[in-house]
């Protein structure tokens, strides 16, 4: 297929896609979007791969006493 056939097809597609609206079924939409699942619970799946007394916070603490003691 040559250059020209091959972009025309393209541009018709495009233009098909760009002026296609399906029909929407506002009640279903309403239906999905309002029940209320169990699975909305946030759940932490990393939790355990971590220690709950870490140092990174008193690292930055540390960090910014020397940082205003330097200045002062």
């Amino acid at each position: 297929m040559g250059r020209g056939r091959q972009k025309a097809k393209h541009t018709k597609v495009a233009r098909e896609l760009k002026y296609f609206s399906p029909d929407t079924n506002y009640g279903a939409l309403e239906k999905e979007l309002a029940t209320k699942s169990d699975s909305d619970e946030y759940v932490d799946r990393w939790a355990d791969d971590f220690d709950d007394d870490s140092d990174v916070d008193t690292d930055l603490d540390e960090g910014a006493d020397d940082h205003q003691s330097k200045s002062a």
